[in-house]
């Protein structure tokens, strides 16, 4: 509650002047340092020509590039086409050519390697540095590879820890038009309601709050999952007495745990979120905060009693929970949710045969 109180606090002081004088006043001139001015900027005046306010698009699908390649509106090619028939034309001459799901993935991951590499930074150095330095002919070994090798290891540990934070997870939706799921897509996207980037933006800013409660709730639950087979098994190694199986988990073993989980989200998480926040329903910053709120309200009450749950279950809950609020089962594509769902099940028997064989494994092995 004093946790509460005080964010409420600050956002009283900062957060609404700020949201006031961007969305409301439409002043595109204010930048992100000026929160700090507080309660100053109700009494900013925005410029005379401020008509739309200056917000990011939130559409899942984003085709602002495609449509103004096809001209501004009303106007036409050099055979008379106006932009919807050039439009109708593209897709026909897309389902001619008939590409693989594959070949249409490589095209949408070119063009996101293409903008990362124009990027200033880290990234976009190492990707440069990638690209610049190929390996040569002949084995690894050979003199010139070894050296090539050495100017490209710093540059592919940058890659590995940078590209998730870089991944375009609305590019990687788009890139699968053509494709019999991204027509299932489009379905279920269309059968969403929009709203307005002004109010999705206004919810980017809460939902960096519901994000953190969310990631607090995670580790309460999967931290204490997954520390405890560890926890049981170094106490008894270490002590050499299985009864300090039940001694308090130190510290230091939540932290790299904690660790961890937080490398493999940075690195690698945007695999799940391609699932998660493209191929269930429409995600929008709105949808998002009660989605993560819900989620982590539930996965809290059943850490409060000790009780594991999963928190891939909960979030999935919530995100087909969200989708059902559109007012239609077409708002949420049961065939990812039904694919899930059969995975969690299957993962109790898998995981119990590989266990048992390799258990079997071990005790029948040879002895010295």
């Amino acid at each position: 509650m004093g946790t509460g109180g005080g964010v409420a606090l600050l956002a009283a002081l900062f957060f609404v002047p700020f949201v006031h004088a961007k969305i409301i006043k439409k002043d595109y001139t204010v930048k992100w340092w000026m929160f700090i001015q507080g309660p100053l900027l109700f009494t900013r005046t925005p410029p005379a020509d401020a008509a739309q306010a200056k917000v990011p698009n939130y559409a899942v699908v984003q085709e602002e590039e495609d449509v103004a390649s096809l001209g501004s509106p009303g106007s036409e090619s050099d055979d008379g086409a106006t932009p919807h028939e050039l439009n109708e034309k593209a897709i026909a001459k897309t389902e001619v050519t008939n590409r693989s799901y594959k070949e249409i993935q490589a095209e949408g991951d070119a063009k996101l390697k293409a903008k990362l590499l124009q990027k200033r930074g880290p990234l976009g150095w190492a990707m440069r540095m990638l690209r610049d330095n190929p390996m040569g002919a002949g084995q690894i070994y050979e003199k010139h590879n070894l050296i090539i090798l050495f100017k490209r290891i710093p540059a592919q540990v940058v890659c590995g820890l940078l590209y998730g934070l870089h991944y375009d997870i609305h590019a990687a939706q788009t890139g699968i038009h053509g494709t019999p799921e991204g027509a299932r897509m489009e379905r279920v996207y269309a059968a969403a309601k929009k709203y307005p980037n002004e109010v999705e933006h206004t919810y980017s800013f809460v939902q960096i709050l519901t994000a953190c409660t969310a990631s607090f709730a995670h580790g309460a639950n999967d931290i204490g999952n997954s520390v405890g087979p560890w926890a049981v098994i170094y106490s008894a190694w270490s002590t050499g007495n299985a009864a300090a199986a039940k001694a308090p988990v130190p510290i230091w073993q939540l932290a790299v745990l904690s660790a961890t989980i937080s490398i493999g989200l940075i690195t690698y998480g945007y695999n799940i979120m391609k699932v998660m926040g493209n191929k269930i329903t429409y995600h929008s910053p709105s949808r998002g905060c009660s989605m993560e709120m819900g989620a982590a309200i539930t996965v809290l009450l059943f850490s409060q009693f000790s009780l594991p749950v999963s928190t891939s279950m909960c979030i999935t809950g919530a995100t087909v929970g969200v989708g059902l609020c559109n007012g239609t089962l077409k708002a949420v594509n049961f065939q990812r949710v039904g694919l899930l769902v059969f995975a969690w099940i299957m993962t109790i028997p898998i995981a119990g045969t590989l266990g048992g064989v390799l258990m079997g494994l071990f005790l029948n092995a040879p002895g010295f």
